[in-house]
């Protein structure tokens, strides 16, 4: 269980600390949590201080009972703790097998590799020897980054907005690829989104707006509420009508 006990995270603004995060305490079981709000609220910040790209100004961050709020961003890794980026990295000269079989922490065969392509929906046989370079779109990206976090195992997985900047097509194949992570690996995958559909699939929902929990709880409790506005929210769902 990952569990956030009052923390808060400021940055200097102009000498004055300006708080991004404030206070916030919840606690987050095995299972697929989605965090969600308007624009500038506080989430890709919030995914970043689970992670440990940046440390809270107070408060502790705790992984099964265990205080892990000075660990770095590579032992919270080895702790069981991944993390994927709005953008993910391209690596020229790497293959897909080399980023996965990294990710495994082990030597992996080529079949146990092609294994989590086939996970994703890709065919293996056309990416498993592809570099990770610009010639894959951004949804190829996206789904071979999750082969790989499948491949490690992690007990917490964090996706910081995975639909950004991926066409239709692969928003709703992404869909799927997440249903099925969420049947097959255990732990607990935390998204960021805006979007409903990612919405929708999840069994809790955490809404962050000004940097604090405005709502917290099972989806079928907090997303009524956020489609007609009564949690302080209406203006996110307004942005994903648009």
């Amino acid at each position: 269980m990952l569990e956030l006990r009052n923390v808060s995270y400021c940055v200097d603004d102009n000498n004055t600390q300006k708080e991004i995060i404030k206070n916030i305490s919840v606690k987050i079981d095995n299972g697929f949590v989605a965090i969600t709000g308007p624009n500038g609220g506080g989430k890709s910040t919030l995914a970043k201080l689970i992670a440990g790209i940046l440390k809270p100004t107070s408060g502790q961050i705790l992984l099964d009972g265990e205080d892990i709020t000075e660990a770095s961003i590579t032992d919270r890794a080895n702790m069981g703790i991944s993390f994927a980026f709005q953008q993910p990295v391209r690596f020229k000269g790497i293959t897909v097998k080399d980023l996965i079989t990294l990710a495994a922490g082990k030597k992996i065969t080529v079949t146990e590799a092609c294994k989590y392509l086939s996970e994703v929906g890709l065919c293996a046989k056309e990416y498993i020897n592809r570099e990770v370079n610009a010639s894959l779109s951004g949804g190829e990206l996206k789904r071979i980054e999750i082969a790989m976090i499948m491949a490690r195992g992690t007990k917490v997985s964090v996706f910081d907005e995975p639909e950004a900047g991926i066409d239709l097509w692969s928003f709703k194949n992404l869909i799927q690829v997440f249903e099925n992570m969420h049947e097959k690996l255990g732990g607990s995958i935390i998204i960021i989104s805006h979007q409903e559909r990612i919405l929708n699939i999840a069994d809790e929902i955490i809404v962050l707006a000004n940097g604090e929990v405005t709502a917290h709880g099972k989806k079928d409790d907090v997303l009524p509420g956020l489609l007609c506005g009564d949690v302080g929210c209406k203006t996110l769902m307004d942005k994903i009508e648009q």
